[in-house]
């Protein structure tokens, strides 16, 4: 019998912001990639498509790549141009402002998936300066139940280590490096030639 799989995601976050921006963005570079080979030539259409491809690329690794997810041992913060995993047991504090910041081992990581809109942060604000105010439960929004639920995994995993926990490592996202600096240096060389 083969052991259980122990990098399969256990809970997923879902994104609080920048999904439907990242769907219309690609709708929009994929309708001007269709009409620059529309109509292609050596000038401008080839600018407009190189660009349109940038486009496309630089919409999926902003807005759509970035992900956060817990697997059984780890935490895994996927971002633009890489993914940090780390360790569940290390976890030392988890704080969800415009972004989600875990500390770890005396370094932060950061994750823009889950985050807090400038009109929440300002809503926030005013109703703490109210007399007698409560602060935000799990309850009330996505983003407090996200840092509870994570300082729980944590916790919960130093109570069950066995062993050394691990430590964090980044892995970087190669082809999204590759594609980015190939199209720029296309789009350039395209200009260099124009």
């Amino acid at each position: 019998m083969s052991e259980p799989r122990t990098d399969a995601a256990v809970e997923r976050f879902h994104a609080t912001n920048g999904r439907v921006s990242g769907y219309l963005g690609l709708a929009v570079c994929g309708v001007v990639l269709a009409l620059a080979i529309a109509g292609w030539s050596t000038g401008r259409a080839m600018g407009v498509a190189i660009l349109a491809v940038l486009g496309l690329l630089l919409t999926w690794v902003v807005m759509l790549r970035p992900a956060l997810w817990a697997t059984a041992r780890d935490l895994v913060l996927r971002g633009m141009y890489y993914t940090d995993t780390v360790p569940l047991a290390t976890i030392d504090k988890v704080a969800v402002g415009q972004v989600t910041a875990v500390t770890s081992g005396g370094k932060r990581y950061l994750s823009p998936v889950i985050g807090y809109t400038a009109r929440q942060t300002i809503r926030q604000r005013s109703a703490a300066d109210k007399p007698g105010a409560k602060s935000a439960s799990a309850v009330d929004t996505y983003q407090v139940f996200v840092e509870e639920r994570i300082t729980h995994l944590a916790r919960e995993a130093r109570d069950t280590q066995v062993g050394e926990p691990g430590v964090a490592h980044r892995a970087y996202a190669w082809p999204e490096i590759a594609g980015t600096a190939v199209l720029v240096v296309a789009f350039v060389v395209w200009l260099l030639v124009l």
